[in-house]
């Protein structure tokens, strides 16, 4: 009886671990506004950038680690000037997501703002703990890395190497 629970146990473990490979639909109807004040779904901004490898930056201008990410993701737009940037902000206003745009120089990229926060379907769809968040899709929107927390990490460098080919 205890291997049956043990085997039960590591197969649940293993689910629970598994890594998300594509979003859910509430995720995907999720809306974000963008720059230019038009409200978007998550879903329209895949598809904008179908048929290339992204990058979805999680972040915030009050969020230390974000900014200092900040550096790292721009050499990654120049080291895989094939993969775009989707940023997203959790900044509690559109004014001081548009300034922390300014402010760190935020040039390439697409960028939106989650109106919504930490509440908005997105973020609950992908268990969102921590910001950054980095996620990397590949051409077709497939999630080929679900979590990342450093923009360092060699695991981004690792899946955007993998999706190039």
């Amino acid at each position: 009886m205890s291997k049956v629970v043990t085997i039960g146990v590591i197969f649940f473990s293993l689910l629970a671990c598994a890594q998300e490979r594509t979003f859910s639909d509430e995720a995907l109807n999720d809306s974000l506004i963008g720059l230019n004040g038009d409200t978007v779904t998550f879903q329209s901004i895949l598809k904008a950038h179908e048929g290339n490898m992204v990058l979805l930056d999680i972040w915030a201008s009050w969020c230390k680690d974000c900014v200092v990410g900040m550096p790292k993701v721009k050499e990654l737009q120049k080291e895989f000037p094939d993969m775009t940037v989707v940023f997203i902000s959790l900044d509690k206003d559109e004014a001081s997501w548009k300034k922390g745009i300014e402010r760190f120089n935020i040039e390439e990229g697409s960028h939106f703002w989650a109106k919504d926060g930490w509440k908005s379907e997105l973020f609950q769809a992908i268990d969102l703990d921590w910001i950054p968040r980095y996620m990397v899709l590949d051409a077709q929107g497939n999630i080929t890395l679900y979590k990342a927390i450093k923009a360092s990490d060699k695991a981004i460098i690792e899946q955007l190497k993998e999706n190039r080919s």
